[in-house]
């Protein structure tokens, strides 16, 4: 049993090796940059060890501006992307002919570049000198005013964004729900239709228990990809993101880092650490709630 317990940790050293420099390492630097006042990358100095940089990126306008943006990215596209997925696999499920087809189709926008796809919504939605957009086009059918969705108002900007980011991660969902859905056992269906169960009480007694853990999975693995978004702002509204109040934190930890405000490691690391504490919490919510609603 011994000589088997030093195989099973020589077998695991890689991996522990690989995750202790490019995780944990990492983690506890910047949670000492993130206390270290004044650390100048350069000099590689500082001149105080306190809570100032955690004080002033929490009083700091723009990174309570990326807070709110990102806070409502995560609580608008999270529930509604799994919802709209499950729909669509839903859909999928029940088609025999060309199911193949329609899956690829709908796959097709995970393996798209991020920035290409955010290029042809800008298009879509950006009024210029010689047109309002598509988008606007079609609220014209319904007698609406145009809407600058890329430079107007607030809520245009965070549509886009919100419709974007759904986009984005709706084909990675569908395929894990269609895979989920595929592997319920017929054996269920078939006994619920003997006693003659209506089909929604089928999919909420049946369907939903049984790929409740796929659906977890989508959605805490759904919150922490909206709480790291930054390249789908950045396709959207350029790399300016601080004056078109469309910054997340991950872009206000890149700009306190290299951007035009950037050179303060400090900032960016407090930033870092107020985030990894948001989704830390947020994940274990999920977790709390998962005992409850979650059938292994």
């Amino acid at each position: 049993m011994e000589n088997n317990n030093k195989k099973a940790w020589l077998y695991l050293l890689p991996a522990i090796l690989f995750l202790g420099v490019f995780l944990v390492y990492p983690l506890i630097d910047v949670l000492i940059y993130s206390f270290e006042e004044g650390y100048n990358f350069a000099s590689q100095t500082f001149f105080d060890v306190g809570t100032y940089n955690f004080s002033y990126v929490l009083h700091d306008p723009y990174f309570l501006q990326a807070l709110k943006n990102t806070f409502i990215l995560v609580f608008i596209t999270v529930p509604l992307s799994t919802g709209i997925a499950l729909l669509i696999s839903l859909g999928l499920s029940s088609i025999n002919k060309v199911k193949e087809l329609y899956q690829t189709i709908y796959f097709l926008p995970y393996v798209t570049n991020t920035l290409a796809v955010g290029m042809v919504f800008m298009i879509l939605f950006k009024q210029t000198a010689y047109s309002d957009g598509f988008a606007n086009m079609i609220l014209g059918w319904f007698g609406a005013g145009p809407v600058d969705f890329i430079d107007g108002p607030y809520w245009a900007k965070m549509f886009v964004l919100c419709f974007y980011t759904i986009w984005v991660v709706m084909p990675f969902k569908v395929l894990i729900l269609t895979s989920a859905l595929a592997s319920v056992d017929e054996t269920y269906y078939n006994a619920a239709k003997i006693d003659g169960t209506s089909k929604t009480r089928m999919f909420t007694k049946i369907t939903l228990p049984m790929i409740s853990p796929t659906v977890f999975y989508l959605v805490i693995t759904g919150f922490i990809g909206a709480f790291k978004a930054y390249s789908d702002a950045v396709a959207l509204f350029g790399t300016d993101l601080n004056s078109k109040e469309m910054n997340t934190i991950v872009g206000y930890i890149y700009d306190m880092l290299y951007g035009d405000s950037g050179g303060y490691p400090s900032y960016a690391s407090a930033a870092a650490i107020i985030l990894f504490v948001i989704v830390l919490t947020i994940t274990c919510i999920n977790l709390l709630v998962s005992k409850k609603h979650v059938h292994y």
